[in-house]
């Protein structure tokens, strides 16, 4: 049953689904409703094999400005409406990101702050427009810049170098500085980032959905593995579960007649 959601938009294109954050009155700002919205989607991904690919984005001018702190505060009369159990709520977005066995591809247009970043930093691939500009903004609002998986993510992606520089200072790094250093795979105007996703979608698409799926775990796996034996030993293990379907046989028998397989999954 298909799910309605009032921050959140769900668009299903066949295998893949566009996602956008859908507050653009606010540049998308994070509020409780969204939180509850995007943990109750990502939930649900976990055991949906009708999608395969995640397309993260944002409506009108900015991908997500993060927590809407005017919002808890006209609420509650203070920001940070709900305390620590706000915080883990919060959190655990970005845990089922992660452990959502779909790629996410997430692209960046104008601000993503705070918590916006770390949607972007939760996503498998990252492609930016040329307005694009994210920062770890907490810590330039008197808090830790350690929040949302910021200091899991970031350096890991760019090293531990650069995400002290971002991470102790606040400051923004913007879509050139975050091509270079490999924080996105590419920029492009931000009225193409659509057309930008697409091939990635469809070369995605072209893999087993075992395969796939496998791989994106091992990928998250191994970036934390206690060694190169314990990443090993899961390959093997990944690699025999997949070994076992049709659809490696398909694959080998397609590559002998050189031709595209017919994956079914």
């Amino acid at each position: 049953m298909k799910r309605v959601y009032q921050t959140i938009e769900v668009d299903v294109r066949g295998a893949a689904q566009w996602v956008t954050l859908n507050r653009p009155e606010a540049l998308n700002a994070i509020n409780t409703l969204m939180v509850t919205e995007l943990r109750d989607y990502f939930d649900a991904l976990y055991n949906d094999r009708s999608c395969r690919v995640v397309v993260l984005r944002g409506a009108g001018r900015a991908f997500c400005a993060g927590l809407d702190i005017k919002a808890a505060r006209e609420k509650e009369g203070i920001p940070f409406a709900g305390g620590f159990n706000f915080q883990g709520y919060l959190a655990d977005v970005y845990v089922k990101m992660r452990r959502c066995p779909q790629p996410i591809i997430s692209l960046i247009h104008g601000a993503a702050c705070g918590g916006g970043f770390a949607f972007t930093l939760a996503s498998d691939i990252r492609i930016a427009g040329t307005t694009a500009r994210m920062n770890a903004a907490f810590i330039r609002l008197g808090l830790s810049a350690c929040d949302m998986g910021v200091s899991y993510f970031l350096p890991r992606l760019t090293g531990y170098s650069l995400a002290s520089e971002l991470m102790l200072t606040g400051r923004f790094i913007y879509a050139q500085r975050a091509l270079a250093v490999g924080l996105v795979s590419e920029v492009v105007p931000d009225d193409e980032l659509e057309q930008a996703a697409q091939p990635y979608i469809d070369e995605m698409l072209t893999t087993a959905p075992m395969g796939l799926r496998l791989t994106k775990e091992g990928l998250n796996f191994s970036v934390d593995a206690p060694s190169l034996e314990a990443a090993i030993a899961m390959e093997n293990r990944n690699q025999y579960l997949s070994g076992q379907t049709e659809d490696f046989r398909e694959g080998l028998q397609a590559f002998i007649e050189k031709r595209a397989p017919r994956f079914k999954g």
